[in-house]
This record gives C-alpha cells, structure tokens and sequence, in this order.
C-alpha cells in the first residue's frame, strides 16, 4: 500500500483520472488531497460526488475555494465572475455534498508527515496546528471561519515578527524584502515535519525534507501532481482538454486564488 499526495484539482476531474491511472494507483493506495477540491475548474460537482464516495482510509483536508463554495452556500460571500460553483450550489445533493465537506478537516498529521492546504504560522509546532485545526473545524461547523481557518488555508507568506503576510501570491524570488515564505521563517517551529501542501501555483513544485508543496497550477493549465510519499517519486498529467481553458486572472484578486 502506497500513499500518494495530490496537489490542488480545483475543478479538474478529467485531468485528476488520468494522473490516477498514470500513477497506477490501486484501490490498496491511499489518496491525500491537499484541497481546493472546486472552482475555477469546470467540473466541481463531478470531483466532489468522487471525492465523497472515497474509502474512508483517505484524507482530505479543506482548502480556500472549499470554504468559499461553503461560504456561497450558506449567503455569506457573494458570488465571484470567475467562481465556477452554480453547478454545485443548485444539484439535487448539494446538502448531503456541503455536509460532506463541512466536517473534513483543516490538517492531518501521521508521523513526521502534516497535510494542510496552505501553511502553518512559524510560531506553531506541530502539535499546536492541529490544536488549532481542531478548534477551527468546531468553529466551521457552527457557521463561523475563525482566523486560524483563513491561515491553514491561504497563508504564502509572514512578516519578520511572524504574522501573516497577505496579498502577495508570486514566488518567492519575487516578494519584497519584508515578505518571507512561512517555511523559510527562522522563528519556524514545524521543521520536524515534512509539511504537504498546495495553495500557491506561483511557488510550484518544491520538494525537501520539511516541504512538500505540490500545487503546479493545474487549473491555469500547468499539470497536475501526485506524489508517492513513500519513495518521493513524482507524477504529472498535463490538464486536459476536457477541463477548459485558464480562468480569466484578474488583478490582485488572484492573490486569493
């Protein structure tokens, strides 16, 4: 049995089946979903009604876009030109798929591996980002997004003192001088594990002993990855044709995507 990680599908279920079939996984494997099962992409409903009829041996984790469609379900953002949710919000199982989704967490932890959508601030340990998941997980179940949500799920970058960043969604090399990716921050805590995340195209593929990050821009029509924890290897399947087009990007919105 294999455990193979998968950056951010957004939408993409063509191009999600075939990097599954290019990467032989079995019905023995285990899938680890990085997030942002929906939007932009064309085909969320048809991703969710997968990702929901999974074995219970996967995990997922919620990711911004995820939130978002739950957020639009529930009045509480209002719809975005470039969201790509109606399909989700008017199907005839959209409660039983909303309900679903709800109750996944923000992180997972096994061994010296931590999956989460985006990042973890350099104050937190290990430990302590799943304290914090678990408290937002309770939050989210009564209606509210608290502010270690919006972190587990968009953080890219922290000032020198550690908090977070925001509206910067470039690389690294990129960013101003005051604006350090959280992995890099001296003051990080969570160096002990190898963190699994997506959320950042602009990052891409990075891999070292503390960082998985997998999110190549699938949806923008860069591939989408999988990797095989176990041994490091590395899948990639080009987006499909079936999946559409780029979204259109549109200023410092993007900084959100």
């Amino acid at each position: 049995m294999a455990t193979y990680a998968i950056g951010d599908i957004q939408g993409c279920f063509t191009t999600l089946q075939r990097l599954l079939q290019r990467a032989g996984v079995t019905a023995q494997d285990r899938l680890w979903l990085v997030g942002d099962l929906v939007n932009r992409g064309p085909h969320s409903l048809q991703v969710l009604r997968w990702a929901r009829s999974l074995p219970r041996q996967h995990v997922l984790v919620l990711g911004n876009h995820d939130l978002r469609l739950l957020g639009r379900a529930e009045g509480q953002v209002p719809p975005d030109a470039r969201d790509t949710l109606d399909e989700v919000l008017d199907a005839p199982d959209r409660d039983l798929l909303l309900s679903w989704l709800r109750a996944l967490p923000f992180v997972h932890r096994e061994h010296d591996h931590l999956l989460v959508h985006a990042g973890l601030l350099p104050a937190w340990t290990a430990q302590e980002a799943l304290e914090q998941a678990q408290a937002a997980s309770q939050a989210l179940r009564r209606g509210q997004v608290p502010a270690a949500a919006e972190i587990l799920t968009t953080l890219r970058f922290c000032d020198p003192a550690g908090s977070p960043r925001r509206g910067i969604s470039g690389p690294p090399e990129s960013a101003p001088p005051d604006a350090i990716p959280w992995f890099d921050h001296p003051a990080r805590r969570s160096r002990d594990v190898a963190v699994v995340c997506g959320h950042w195209a602009a990052l891409g593929l990075r891999l070292r002993p503390d960082l998985l990050a997998l999110d190549t821009g699938c949806v923008w029509g860069g591939p989408l990855t999988a990797l095989r924890l176990e041994d490091r290897a590395v899948f990639q399947e080009p987006k499909a044709a079936e999946d559409g087009p780029a979204p259109p990007r549109c200023g410092a919105a993007t900084a959100a995507r």
